[in-house]
């Protein structure tokens, strides 16, 4: 957080830079407002980079475009329903919206779009007073009707109207306080967090994919934990994604396991610092990654059984969980690529702990990494993460024979050109030594000379046409 004075120096050299200069300055030629609004004030505050310059008005959609059509290289009116038009100007987006004054039928969350007249009366229509900040252009003058910079200081998400208000008018507002928590590190206050409690079922007028959105952002957030425990806590879980809650499983004086809830946790943290100090991902967070970390014991309350003698076992909680995770995600309406690649990382991340019973074939890691695919860095990072075990000597054994793996990985990959695995004989040779036309055989004999250059590493076109003759032959008896 930088001193009021310093934020209010840097948003001056802000509102000085050419692109920005001359938007006001054309804004107020023609006797218009105009504001830089929301998060990049916000984000002056708090020493945030400042990505996007989000604008507010009291001019129309048609006089905003009038006016930046003269002064930006491209402009697009997509949002134009809603009072925002974009533009480009220098190579930078700024996004202008005239002022609202919406209403909402408590019903949906389609407002009757109003365009208002007041700056302060947007303001103050906004989620969070943190986010109701703006600063009028080209005077440079910060505007603050609800005490933003306050809760700036205070570290506080507090709504602007009363959180009854302003969640009845938007539910999605209190998915955007979980994220918020997650991002800035800010803490509800009590009238906020006990309005989400009360009000979480009207989360269910909002569409799933506006949902699955915020959850996205939550995850990718600096720290997901924060925003998620928000979520336990308000109930919004329950409802957005019970499958989380449901990790919470009851422990009775005789059979004892650790915590599923807390573990997850504890292993979604370990996969960003995986992300982070590998290197190997986006830098800005994988968002495939952290859903595979938040879902992947979700299988667990389906096959839990009690034992005798106090165990408690898990039988097949990855295949379980896997077919969970994709109608989890299929309802959140996220993409089949994400939805593909969680469900493959949860089936399969159990995978290692069977290469610490003994020592793994060539073939056994071959097929290891054949059936991770295009996911194997992501597999890497989970499985590493897995581990949350206290005993040190534990998590020692299952870390240095995870790095013999990835050594042995590497090794067949430098070896063998792992990374394209594929019979050495392809379809055409396949066909020209048997005999056959394209059809169902082909592919047959190309899966068995597949399994064989698993087993084996490579074996020459020679020694593969001997084996394909051997195996045709036995087919046809």
């Amino acid at each position: 957080m930088q001193s009021v004075a310093a934020a209010l120096e840097r948003l001056g050299d802000l509102a000085a830079s050419p692109t920005i200069s001359r938007l006001a300055n054309t804004f107020a030629a023609a006797g218009h407002e105009l504001a830089l609004v929301g998060g990049p004030v916000r984000d002056a505050f708090l020493d945030r980079p400042i990505h996007d310059l989000d604008f507010t008005t009291d001019a129309t959609p048609d006089q905003i475009l009038k006016l930046v059509k003269p002064i930006s290289d491209a402009q697009w009116d997509i949002g134009r329903a809603f009072g925002t038009i974009g533009a480009v100007m220098d190579g930078e987006t700024v996004e202008i919206t005239t002022y609202r004054a919406d209403s909402y039928d408590g019903a949906t969350r389609k407002p009757d779009v109003v365009f208002g007249t007041s700056l302060d009366d947007d303001l103050m229509r906004r989620d969070f007073t943190v986010n109701s900040l703006a600063l009028r252009l080209p005077a440079v003058t910060l505007v603050d009707p609800s005490g933003g910079i306050d809760d700036l200081l205070a570290g506080v998400l507090r709504t602007p109207a009363s959180p009854e208000v302003s969640f009845g008018d938007d539910p999605l507002r209190m998915l955007r306080a979980a994220r918020f928590t997650a991002q800035l590190g800010f803490a509800l206050d009590s009238d906020t967090e006990f309005a989400m409690e009360e009000m979480c079922e009207s989360i269910r007028i909002i569409s799933a994919e506006r949902v699955g959105e915020e959850i996205s952002k939550l995850l990718l957030a600096d720290n997901p934990r924060a925003g998620i425990e928000v979520l336990m806590q308000s109930g919004l879980a329950q409802i957005v994604l019970p499958e989380v809650p449901g990790l919470q499983l009851e422990v009775d004086e005789h059979h004892h396991h650790k915590d599923v809830y807390q573990h997850t946790l504890t292993v979604l943290e370990q996969a960003i610092g995986y992300e982070k100090s590998r290197g190997n991902l986006d830098p800005a967070g994988d968002l495939v990654v952290r859903l595979a970390a938040l879902l992947h014991d979700i299988g667990k309350p389906a096959t839990r059984k009690l034992e005798p003698g106090g165990v408690v076992s898990f039988y097949h909680h990855d295949v379980v969980g896997s077919k969970l995770a994709k109608k989890r995600l299929r309802a959140l309406r996220f993409d089949n690529d994400t939805i593909n690649a969680v469900a493959r990382l949860v089936e399969l991340h159990l995978r290692f702990f069977g290469y610490t019973e003994g020592a793994w074939t060539d073939s056994a890691v071959r097929r290891y990494v054949r059936d991770a695919g295009d996911q194997l860095e992501r597999l890497h990072i989970l499985t590493r993460a897995d581990v949350t075990t206290r005993n040190r000597r534990k998590a020692d054994r299952l870390g240095f024979a995870y790095d013999d793996l990835e050594a042995r990985i590497a090794d067949l990959a430098e070896r063998e050109e792992m990374d394209a695995v594929r019979p050495d004989l392809d379809g055409e040779q396949i066909m020209a030594i048997l005999g056959v036309k394209p059809g169902p055989e082909v592919g047959e004999a190309y899966r068995y000379l597949l399994e064989q250059r698993l087993d084996d590493g490579p074996i020459g076109v020679e020694d593969a046409t001997r084996r394909l003759q051997a195996w045709w032959a036995a087919r046809a008896h």
